[in-house]
């Protein structure tokens, strides 16, 4: 579905993710997780394009920038913009609507679906910054469910909200994984990931380790995670920038 080349990712120069290579399979469900500042959120954000790479390359393979849906993380997302629940939701559409064309009933209805789907069936006039946290993430996740997207990207979807609500959504990425869709998340939480997600990611700004979960998160992978999350160095020497590429 997407591997990593020998990547490495940089702000202001700064490496951030450093010589990364691996595949992530089409169809799997995969736990990216390691320290703080270990370059999860900025790997998520390379996978979805927002991010270019210092060095290496990310590779989509036959994989369309329409197929990937990126869900950030809840605190980038402003909620004091004037839009319903509704509005929200039927933005899922965008990639197969575009800016000029209507809104069907058949797509309105898909929206209202979904919403019941995440138990949010009634709320679809409420203005988003009426939610709380919990109700707010899943409006995203009825959006995503419309988007319909081979990949799906996810950063700290479980933060921040209730058990309830960790708990349901968790069952829908289960669900999208039933249906071979490929789900990357980014999490802090190590047990929910030994519960529920069959592969994982372990950064920390390098790969500490990847593959099926029970032997990625060992007592001495995550003590390796820690101690090179101990031992970083914020003046360390910048990369060369990024060669220019053909238009």
């Amino acid at each position: 579905m997407i591997a990593l080349d020998d990547l490495t990712l940089a702000y202001e120069r700064h490496p951030a993710v450093h010589h990364v290579s691996g595949a992530f399979e089409a169809g799997s469900l995969t736990a990216i997780v390691g320290p703080n500042g270990a370059g999860k959120t900025t790997l998520l954000k390379a996978l979805a394009g927002l991010v270019r790479p210092a060095a290496g390359r990310v590779v989509h393979g036959a994989l369309a920038r329409t197929d990937i849906a990126y869900l950030p993380q809840v605190p980038e997302l402003d909620r004091r913009f004037p839009i319903s629940v509704h509005d929200v939701v039927l933005l899922g559409h965008w990639r197969t609507l575009g800016w000029n064309r209507g809104v069907d009933r058949t797509r309105r209805d898909q929206a209202a679906r979904a919403l019941d789907a995440v138990g949010l069936a009634g709320f679809e006039h409420r203005p988003i910054g009426t939610l709380s946290a919990g109700q707010f993430q899943r409006v995203l996740f009825a959006r995503l469910m419309l988007q319909d997207a081979a990949l799906i990207l996810l950063d700290e979807p479980f933060s921040a909200v209730d058990a309830r609500t960790a708990h349901d959504l968790t069952l829908l990425v289960a669900s999208w994984h039933r249906e071979h869709r490929t789900v990357i998340a980014v999490l802090h939480d190590l047990d929910a990931v030994r519960r529920h997600f069959p592969n994982t990611l372990l950064l920390a700004r390098e790969c500490i380790a990847w593959g099926p979960t029970e032997r990625v998160l060992t007592a001495a992978n995550l003590e390796r995670a820690r101690h090179m999350a101990e031992s970083w160095d914020p003046d360390a020497e910048a990369c060369a920038p990024a060669p220019a590429t053909a238009p």
